[in-house]
Formats: structure tokens, C-alpha cells, sequence
């Protein structure tokens, strides 16, 4: 009985079948309604660019959520797949004219939002996450693209919107784009558009299969050859989007697996010989390579060929390998610069220790006199109060 076909074609169509659970009149209306870009829409979207400017400018993940959920630049994006699967001229311009006005001001906000700002961070990772994207930035886009507009389809709808506007990201990349444009940095700037068109290009494509899958009534026909037309330019379009985040794909999956290879290679050669590996760096700007930094004696003939093979072993060359020695035997000169370099770091140490001890010594001193003018002594005759 389990095994029979078609009482399994049965129970995948029960679970699987959605047309029984979407409205796709109300879809329609709730997404129309949903592009324009006035009344509370402009101040929502103020807010969410200013939370997502400072969540990005300290590093915050929490607050970058929140600008995602309040984020009303969803609502266009489906509009325009919607447009396009229900060949929709007039909700087509709006949609894409809403978006437009959304995306600039953004950007002016986000800009004028990092040029005021007086926090500049030596390491702006939530920044940086939001200029590489790849691939996977594309099945994001996609899948959260089917969701969004299945949620929006559901008679009984429920949270899934949120966590489609947290898992496409749409705020974030504009603000960092912005931040692009305040410090003037090409790198953050296309970086970051090109993740926030990926977004929205694979949200509208989404949308637009399921609104073909779902059947959404259609506003006008289209004749074939504008229909061929049409098809022809989504997929030159999705092929250009789609080529650079492959490439991006695999050299993060490169530069993923030489860091998990240097890892290795470094913890099981950390002692070699008479040597030590006390520390190492990865470069990736022009070719990936690890720079070695050795102490102890210099290596010897042989612990530097076992030293070379068990790199092959793990996956480096010998060209990507830049070895520094530091030894211990050093020349006079070299000693009594240490020597000096320490002194004056000592020195500078213990000056900063005396500061805060004499601190400390003058609150406690102004804390004792205190205490003493508060206690009575004992000796002093008490004068008697009353008659």
C-alpha cells in the first residue's frame, strides 16, 4: 500500500497542492496597492535608511534586521513581476518609477548619513559583507522571491514576509552603496549595487513564475512576437546578472578552502626543528599566498624540503609560500635597539602606573579625611540636648 503509485501521487498532491489555499484577486490588490511610494511609505522608508545607516556604520546585526523589516522596498519589486506575468503596462511604469524614487533616495540618505557620521570603523565587516556577492546571493534572491509572493497569495497569511525581507537584504546593500559614495570608494559602491540588483532582479523573476504558475489574471494579451521578445530579454538579462556571481562563487569557495589549507598546514608544521611558526598572513589582493613567520635558528636544508612537502601536501605551492626568519642570533646593533624599544615601553608602563596609583593614593586620602570629620571622638563631651 505505501509503495503503490498512485496513493503516492495521492499524498504528494494533498500536501503539495497550494491552489486551494491562495487568493490571487486579493494577491493582486494587496500588491498594487503595495508599490506606491507616498504617505507613510516615504517616512518608513527614512526610517529603515537611517536604522540600516547606523546599523552598518557600528557593526550591528541585530539593528540591520530591523531596517530589513520595516523596509517598504519589497513592495515595488513584486509589483514589477507582477506586471510583467499579468502583462500589466501602467502597474509596470509605476512599479519601476516607485523603485526608482525609492533606490535615489536612499542613496542620498545613506550618503548624507556617512558623511556626517563621525564614527569611521578600522573594520567595517557588516560593510564589506554586502560588496562580494555570489551565487548564493542568487538562490537567496530567488527562493525568497517564491516565498514573498506565495506569502502574499495565502488567503490566511502569515509571518513569511518578514523573513523574506530579512533574507534578501534589500536596505542594506543601498546604505552601503551610499557609503560608497561618501568616502568615494568604487569598490563599496559597485559592490554593493550589484548585490542590490541581483535582489531585486531574481525577487521580480520569482514573482513573475509564480504568478504564470499561479494563474493570476491576465490584463491584456500580448501578441507572440512581443511575447518572444519579452522571454529573449529576461533571460539575456538573468544571464548577465547571473555570470559575474558565479565567478564571485568560486573564488570565495577558493579562497575558503587555501584558508582552511594553510590552517592546517600551519597547526601540524607549527615546530620545526629548531624553529617555531609563531605567526602567518594571508594575502588574496594579487593571488592568494601566506606569509610564514618563523623564529629560532634558520632552517636547514632538509627541514625546509620537509617543510615545502608538507605544503604540497596540503594544497600550496612553493610560489605561494613568502617565509620570514626571524633569528635569534642578532647583531649588536639589533640587540641594543630591542634593549632600548623595551626600556622605553617599560618606562612608559610604569609612568602610567605611577599616574594611576597616586590617583588612587589621593581618593583614598580625600575618602580617610572624610570619614574622620564624620566620626565623633569618643573623648569630646556630647552636649546635652533639651531642657
Amino acid at each position: 500500500m505505501l509503495w503503490d503509485k498512485d496513493y503516492l501521487r495521492r499524498t504528494v498532491r494533498y500536501y503539495a497542492n497550494i491552489y486551494d489555499h491562495i487568493d490571487t484577486d486579493a494577491a493582486a490588490r494587496r500588491i498594487r496597492s503595495g508599490i506606491w511610494f507616498r504617505g507613510p511609505n516615504v517616512w518608513i522608508l527614512a526610517f529603515s535608511i537611517v536604522i540600516a545607516s547606523v546599523g552598518l556604520n557600528v557593526n550591528s546585526t541585530a539593528v540591520i534586521i530591523g531596517a530589513m523589516l520595516i523596509s517598504p522596498l519589497m513592495g515595488p519589486i513584486i509589483g514589477l513581476g507582477l506586471a510583467l506575468g499579468t502583462n500589466d503596462v501602467d502597474l509596470l511604469k509605476q512599479a519601476f518609477k516607485n523603485l526608482l524614487v525609492m533606490v535615489l533616495i536612499s542613496l542620498a540618505a545613506s550618503t548624507l548619513f556617512f558623511l556626517l557620521s563621525p564614527l569611521n570603523l578600522t573594520n567595517p565587516t557588516e560593510l564589506e559583507a554586502r560588496t562580494s556577492p555570489t551565487i548564493y546571493d542568487v538562490l537567496i534572491a530567488l527562493f525568497g522571491g517564491l516565498a514573498g509572493i506565495l506569502e502574499n497569495s495565502r488567503k490566511e497569511r502569515g509571518t513569511a514576509i518578514a523573513g523574506v525581507a530579512i533574507a534578501t537584504a534589500l536596505m542594506p546593500p543601498l546604505c552601503t552603496a551610499g557609503y560608497g559614495l561618501s568616502c568615494l570608494s568604487a569598490h563599496f559602491f559597485f559592490g554593493a549595487m550589484y548585490l542590490f540588483i541581483i535582489n531585486m532582479v531574481f525577487i521580480t523573476l520569482a514573482t513573475y513564475v509564480m504568478v504564470k504558475y499561479l494563474r493570476f489574471k491576465t490584463v491584456a494579451g500580448l501578441d507572440p512576437a512581443l511575447t518572444t521578445k519579452r522571454r529573449r530579454l529576461i533571460s539575456t538579462l538573468v544571464a548577465v546578472v547571473v555570470i559575474p556571481s558565479l565567478f564571485s562563487a568560486v573564488v570565495l569557495v577558493r579562497d575558503n578552502n587555501f584558508e582552511q589549507n594553510v590552517n592546517a598546514f600551519v597547526t601540524e608544521n607549527r615546530l620545526l626543528s629548531r624553529s617555531y611558526i609563531y605567526d602567518y598572513h594571508i594575502y588574496k589582493d594579487h593571488g592568494r599566498k601566506v606569509e610564514i613567520l618563523l623564529t629560532g635558528e634558520p632552517m636547514s636544508y632538509e627541514t625546509q624540503t620537509a617543510f615545502f612537502a608538507s605544503a604540497l601536501a596540503h594544497g600550496l605551492k612553493s610560489d605561494q609560500i613568502v617565509i620570514k626568519e626571524h633569528s635569534l642570533g642578532m647583531t649588536d646593533a639589533e640587540m641594543n635597539q630591542m634593549v632600548r624599544d623595551i626600556y622605553d615601553r617599560t618606562e612608559a608602563d610604569l609612568a602610567k602606573k605611577e599616574a594611576q596609583l597616586d590617583h588612587v593614593q589621593q581618593r583614598l586620602d580625600s575618602l580617610t579625611r572624610l570619614v574622620e570629620s564624620l566620626v565623633v571622638d569618643p573623648e569630646i563631651p556630647i552636649a546635652p540636648t533639651g531642657k
